[in-house]
């Protein structure tokens, strides 16, 4: 298990000369006009949807009708690819060491504490406030609390999602059982994992109640719907809330329900499969967010929409967010601005979001798809959603590093969960203080 880390600036200080030059770096935009004398606005993205072209030519047609706006100007989109922690936010900081960042920013909530703790985007309310007909109202308050530090805001809210249990809802009825009722418990969840599950047989591998995977981010909204957390409120501390009796006891739940009732698959049984087995209709739930909408409709599968299983009285889930920020150090804030208004305006977010790629920021679009049953499911889980650590906590991609480990040495090393929760938490607080 890793026990060390670098900070990140520090490490993209000292790599920044030997790897600008790697692979999926950003493209550097010139420096002189071009012959054409062209403005180029820049705008950084971790790339879209691994599927649906149909998505991606929305997008194109969206930049396009921005360009007409704007005569002479190019929307150059800058893709990143890769993982976001561990290609688009290194390569996205290495542009700012090297003083070259793109102008527009698209920022994850699960990094944004990097960039906005590290004074590297624009202050935004005063382009808010000298903008009259512009509303924050208009956006979702948990959504625009993300990029927030007190008065100053430094990104606006694009789209995001909060984190469901998406369900076969042919499964369900094929097994008799009704969909899932509002704030069920664990207990209901797992006799509905336990009755979907079926053993594999010598024409057909196994199927699983539920589509277990080892990403903290696909099982740390267990833990707060168990009424729990991983961190302290002020991000500073992991023991005596990664290994709280309330956290072991929610993460020993997740490893019966593998390794006990044999309703979750084994992680080797995922990873040698090399496919999502929801999708594949090997197993009947999953936790993700509204983006697996787009692939799931492509296949035509029947889906439902649950609330994680929750303790009473404890109903909560996680958004996932992405928003526009502008550098800090951009020669073209105001063009920026004006990109920004646009793509979360309303007719532009209703035609994005129609693809089934997240939820609006802008409520005005979100709203417009409301009566459809699986879009008011999310926009119901909205309502008991938090942002996510790495909104607050500069090191959080490490605590994720480190639990997805820990899950490892659980369901893979067959170590006790309250002894691999505790040495988890004690490695966490070394890196939390050491970083104080």
């Amino acid at each position: 298990m890793r026990t060390t880390a670098i900070p990140i600036l520090l490490a993209i200080s000292l790599m920044a000369a030997s790897t600008l030059s790697l692979a999926c770096k950003p493209r550097r935009a010139p420096d002189a006009p071009r012959p054409d004398y062209r403005t180029i606005l820049r705008v950084s993205n971790w790339g879209g949807p691994s599927v649906d072209p149909a998505f991606m030519a929305v997008e194109r047609d969206i930049l396009r009708k921005f360009e007409d706006q704007h005569p002479n100007l190019t929307v150059q989109i800058e893709n990143i690819p890769g993982p976001t922690n561990q290609c688009y936010v290194p390569k996205l900081l290495m542009t700012f060491v090297a003083g070259n960042p793109p102008d527009v920013i698209s920022l994850d909530a699960s990094s944004a504490a990097v960039f906005i703790n590290h004074n590297l985007l624009t202050d935004l309310t005063p382009f808010v406030d000298a903008d009259k007909p512009y509303r924050l109202d208009d956006y979702f308050p948990t959504a625009l609390s993300i990029a927030r530090r007190g008065p100053q805001l430094f990104a606006i809210p694009l789209d995001f999602t909060p984190m469901v249990i998406l369900y076969n809802r042919k499964l369900f009825r094929d097994a008799g059982l009704p969909d899932p009722k509002p704030a069920w418990t664990r207990d209901e969840f797992l006799a509905a994992a336990r009755k979907l599950s079926l053993p594999p047989t010598s024409t057909a591998p196994a199927r699983y109640g539920f589509f277990f995977q080892k990403e903290m981010s696909l099982w740390f909204p267990w833990i707060i719907a168990a009424g729990a957390d991983v961190l302290s409120p002020d991000a500073k501390h992991a023991v005596g809330y990664l290994d709280s009796p309330q956290t072991i006891e929610i993460i020993q739940f997740l490893v019966d329900l593998i390794k006990k009732h044999k309703a979750a698959n084994e992680l080797s049984q995922s990873a040698t499969a090399g496919l999502d087995l929801f999708r594949a209709g090997r197993a009947a739930m999953t936790m993700t967010g509204h983006w697996m909408l787009i692939e799931y409709r492509a296949d035509k599968l029947d889906i439902g929409v649950a609330s994680i299983p929750s303790s009473p009285g404890q109903r909560a889930t996680v958004m996932y967010e992405a928003g526009l920020g502008i550098s800090n150090t951009s020669p073209r804030k105001q063009l920026a601005w004006d990109y920004i208004k646009y793509m979360t305006s309303p007719e532009v977010q209703r035609r994005r979001v129609a693809t089934g790629i997240a939820i609006s920021g802008n409520t005005l679009a979100a709203r417009s798809f409301a009566g459809n049953p699986v879009e008011d499911a999310f926009l119901e889980e909205v309502k008991f959603a938090r942002p996510p650590w790495g909104a607050r906590c500069e090191r959080y991609e490490l605590v994720e590093d480190l639990g997805r480990e820990m899950i490892e040495d659980v369901l893979n090393g067959n170590v006790p969960v309250q002894d691999a929760v505790a040495r988890t938490a004690r490695l966490v607080e070394r890196q939390l203080t050491r970083e104080k």
